[in-house]
């Protein structure tokens, strides 16, 4: 008789370069309650070196611990050990020298991994092996650490060290696809300082795509600002180069008092000199197949602010096959157009065959014909333009066209970006029906009835997103000089992302105006309005065409929710204005929350009754109306 084998411990894997996880042979291992979690991200952190009991403490219970505090982590601990044990890894939780250490391999954690993978990559000789190296420590990452336990101070300062340490290899990476040294290259020295060449071994293109996130982030960054001005020249967006260049400078002479250095000075010197690259440099080894839709998009707002969790969804649901077509919904000047942009640049290499912006309004706001916009996509898939004309009358060639370019869609990996649709009926007949195609719409009204699409609702900015925002355009030193009336801006501002880029604006060119004195005039509801306007760009216009698509009865119900004392109201205050009934206001308040006018009643609830909300800008224009 044979004796029994002993039972191989399993594969372990743990993450922590994204939300915290556990994985056995492939398949997730319950991790248990939040603070158990907790220490294992910890323990995870400092892998392969002992955590003190003090720290594990402190993270757990925030500087306050209960009396219990030792005994319940052990019960934490113990816990952990035991799931570890079934996994016949029993002994990688060990206690010694005050406190724990998890015994982790380099091959088991993925930060381990991005270590050995960054290390790597800086000591290869050549670019091309540099960047393949970088790249790959660079896809290990799939949020911000332990994203889910971003709670206790010492894992937002393990997130913070290791979020500067991915900026650092990002870095490394852009310098290494912008290297000259490669197999075709002219082989010298290139690098941020390096002002001849024009050598394009790497992927600038994909740089470009990519970067702007970061310099945004990290907007005193050099070297990602010069990695982002050699990569836009080598895709043929020079202006947008220098574009980049004068902002840097303009921010370091606002916020530092500073020149730009002598490295970035040389670099924008040779960019002056150096014949651009062609247009389509931006990834030949991905050429578009004959006939897709060109990357015909706008570029990336620059400042672009805030919006994470939409654009980590968003990424998250356009980047996988369902066909299922996208929507973002939400008020007039919420920034739904702007994020759908950025999102769209992000997804460069998920559709290689191309992204398309269609606007589907005329510039004062009026539907475009369904006509004119297939004539649009024709043209840029390469088509023969339909004899279409602008009669919505026009059904049955309207009709041939679209499935004629539906036709064309089918089998291509196209981003089609929908922007300011009036209706579900204007978006139907431009949906692909199969194929790895995908669509996203923004519209100011909930396109309740475009049958299986994910919705994504966009409102205002949070505070500190509109703080933010208002900082990278007057300048955070402004912002933090008068903080109070900073605040008091955006939030008359009503948090919206237009309102508060138009008052930054106006104060960047007014930088005589004091922020309390600016302040002041929008909190005057007689002012804020004629204030929020600068240039070609202001909020009333906005305000107005979303006024002229809705009915003129819910107008005149809007005018008498105007005429409310406050924007916050319930249904019993709104009832008594109207005087329609309970049920009847009930029914209107549903069509304005449709058509994103009032905000859902989920947004406010006290202990007696439901609170709608006729946000602030749109209150007082509905106040004005006659």
């Amino acid at each position: 008789m044979g004796h029994d084998q002993p039972q191989r411990p399993g594969r372990l894997h743990f993450g922590i370069l994204g939300p915290l996880t556990a994985a056995l042979d492939g398949r997730p291992l319950p991790l248990g309650p939040h603070k158990q979690r907790t220490v294992l991200g910890l323990l995870l952190c400092r892998a392969n070196s002992t955590v003190p009991l003090e720290l594990l403490a402190d993270a757990l219970w925030e500087g306050s611990p209960p009396r219990t505090a030792r005994k319940n982590l052990q019960v934490y601990i113990c816990a952990l050990r035991k799931l570890l044990s079934t996994a016949g890894h029993g002994d990688r939780l060990v206690h010694g020298h005050g406190g724990y250490l998890l015994r982790v391999g380099p091959g088991e954690l993925d930060a381990l991994r991005f270590d050995q993978l960054s290390r790597a990559g800086r000591q290869a000789a050549q670019g091309a092996a540099a960047a393949r190296l970088l790249r790959e420590a660079l896809a290990l990452w799939r949020g911000p650490v332990l994203a889910d336990l971003a709670g206790p101070e010492a894992i937002r300062a393990e997130a913070e060290r290791l979020a500067l340490l991915r900026v650092a290899v990002y870095e490394d990476w852009a310098e290494a696809e912008l290297d000259p040294r490669g197999p075709d290259g002219p082989g010298h020295a290139g690098g941020p300082g390096h002002a001849g060449g024009s050598g394009q071994a790497g992927d600038p293109g994909a740089v470009a795509e990519t970067i702007g996130e970061l310099t945004r982030e990290h907007p005193f960054r050099e070297r990602l600002r010069v990695s982002q001005m050699t990569a836009l020249h080598r895709c043929g967006r020079q202006s947008e180069a220098f574009a980049v260049y004068d902002e840097y400078r303009r921010l370091l002479a606002r916020e530092l008092g500073l020149p730009p250095s002598p490295t970035l000075e040389a670099r924008y010197r040779a960019l002056l000199t150096d014949p651009p690259g062609p247009p389509s440099a931006a990834a030949p080894a991905r050429r578009r197949p004959s006939g897709a839709a060109g990357p015909l998009l706008p570029r990336d707002l620059a400042d672009f602010t805030g919006r994470k969790e939409h654009v980590h969804r968003l990424l998250k649901v356009l980047g996988r096959d369902s066909g299922q077509p996208v929507a973002l919904t939400g008020p007039v000047g919420a920034g739904k157009s702007s994020l759908a942009l950025h999102v769209a640049h992000r997804l460069r290499d998920a559709f290689p065959d191309g992204r398309l912006l269609v606007r589907m309004r005329t510039p004062d706001g009026s539907p475009r014909p369904t006509g004119a916009v297939l004539a649009e996509l024709h043209r840029a898939a390469g088509l023969p333009a339909p004899p279409l004309g602008d009669d919505p009358a026009e059904t049955a060639e309207t009709a041939e066209a679209a499935a004629e370019w539906r036709g064309r869609l089918a089998g291509r990996r196209v981003l089609l970006l929908l922007d300011d649709a009036p209706d579900e009926a204007s978006v139907r007949p431009l949906l692909p029906a199969s194929g790895p195609g995908q669509v996203l719409v923004t519209a100011r009204t909930g396109l309740a009835g475009l049958e299986s699409a994910h919705r994504v609702e966009v409102g205002p900015y949070t505070p500190a997103e509109a703080l933010e925002l208002l900082g990278r355009i007057i300048g955070f030193g402004r912002v933090t000089a008068d903080r109070p009336a900073a605040e008091r801006i955006v939030s008359a501002a009503g948090l919206l992302p237009l309102a508060v880029r138009v008052a930054a604006t106006k104060l960047a060119v007014l930088r005589h105006l004091p922020l309390d004195e600016y302040a002041a005039r929008l909190a005057d509801p007689l002012t804020a309005l004629d204030e929020l306007s600068v240039g070609d760009t202001a909020v009333r216009p906005r305000l107005a065409r979303c006024w002229r698509d809705l009915p003129e009865p819910a107008r005149d119900i809007l005018r008498i929710l105007g005429s409310l004392p406050a924007p916050l109201f319930t249904l019993e205050e709104a009832t008594a204005a109207l005087g329609l009934g309970l049920h009847r206001t009930r029914q209107a308040l549903e069509s304005l929350i449709e058509a994103c006018v009032v905000a859902s009643p989920s947004s406010e609830v006290t202990a007696h009754a439901v609170l709608y909300e006729l946000p602030r800008l749109t209150h007082l224009f509905a106040r004005e109306q006659p």
